[in-house]
């Protein structure tokens, strides 16, 4: 009942707030620890939105429960654009999960703004790992069912997903290590403490030069020249790796003024299309997109039937 009254409200005032927007600072909740990929690209795109638009974007980490918290937080929050989700397939992922706790639709309970990246995988080890391929990795894992380890960032998440999958696929036993977040699980690989992980390339170039860790292999179609000598997934006898890249886009709760997700999408793709975001998200890894609030529909809807599908040969639950 609350909900609907403030979106009665907010409506009331739906022209002249749309005209105003935005009078305040608008907040930017991301469900995963600082550091990680979704988190470094909503800081990136906030920053230079708070430029254009004449207000801050805060961006504010609410990491647990894969995201479920912060997505029911922005469901649940006034739908007058001052609050907004930054999300990535999660927002899918517990809604189709046999067992989630998630109490959110994902396309009922949110307006799409604008997708702002892709996020191709790779699988990474420690620098001191004795693994140089997955060759290597998938040997020692049919050979040790039940000790090789790989981290996640949480039960359901494009990491586990596609740890899964790598299980199925090979025929092994293998453990996921879940973590509120990509980025404490890779530090947790860093220092060898779980065996390897796939994560999205965001940043991972630093990381390979200053000999933290190591590419066993890329998730993308063709070999990434970040990392030379490295094979794709596909080459190393694992093809269809590259469908779990992530995305990462910026959605409002349901009921949020038209003129206003309008106003946050423009704003969104004017500053995605500038060179200089092009060449900082190439610096992470990321793959450009920013697309309207229909394009974005679309794809979420693309998205969900696809890693149903997943999720169900996988046999994947929500613990």
């Amino acid at each position: 009942m609350k909900r609907i009254l403030a979106m009665l409200a907010v409506c009331a005032l739906c022209a002249p707030a749309a005209a105003q927007y935005p009078a305040r600072p608008v907040k930017i909740v991301v469900g995963f620890a600082a550091g990680g990929p979704t988190d470094v690209i909503a800081r990136v795109v906030a920053q230079d939105m708070s430029a254009s638009l004449g207000q801050s974007l805060i961006v504010e980490n609410r990491p647990g429960a894969n995201a479920i918290i912060a997505t029911e937080a922005v469901a649940h929050s006034a739908p007058d654009g001052y609050t907004t989700l930054f999300s990535s397939l999660s927002l899918l992922v517990n809604a189709i999960l046999p067992g989630s706790q998630a109490k959110y639709d994902p396309f009922k309970d949110f307006a799409p703004v604008s997708n702002a990246a892709n996020l191709p995988m790779v699988i990474v080890t420690a620098a001191s790992s004795a693994d140089t391929s997955m060759k290597d990795l998938i040997a020692r894992a049919k050979a040790r069912p039940g000790e090789i380890s790989y981290g996640t960032s949480g039960i359901g998440g494009s990491s586990h997903l596609a740890g899964a999958m790598l299980e199925n696929f090979t025929g092994t036993k293998m453990i996921n290590v879940p973590f509120k977040g990509n980025g404490p699980a890779l530090a947790e690989v860093m220092a060898g403490r779980v065996s390897f992980m796939f994560y999205p390339i965001v940043g991972i170039a630093d990381q390979v030069a200053g000999k933290k860790i190591k590419v066993l292999a890329v998730g993308t179609p063709q070999p990434h020249p970040d990392f030379p000598g490295v094979p794709t997934m596909e080459q190393s006898g694992l093809p269809g790796f590259e469908e779990t890249a992530p995305w990462v886009g910026m959605l409002a709760p349901a009921g949020t003024p038209a003129p206003v997700v309008a106003r946050l999408s423009e704003e969104m793709r004017k500053s995605i299309a500038k060179p200089e975001t092009k060449e900082r998200f190439k610096s992470l890894g990321a793959v450009p997109i920013a697309d309207t609030p229909a394009e974005f529909a679309a794809f979420l809807k693309k998205d969900y039937d696809r890693w149903a599908r997943v999720i169900k040969a996988s046999g994947v639950k929500a613990e």
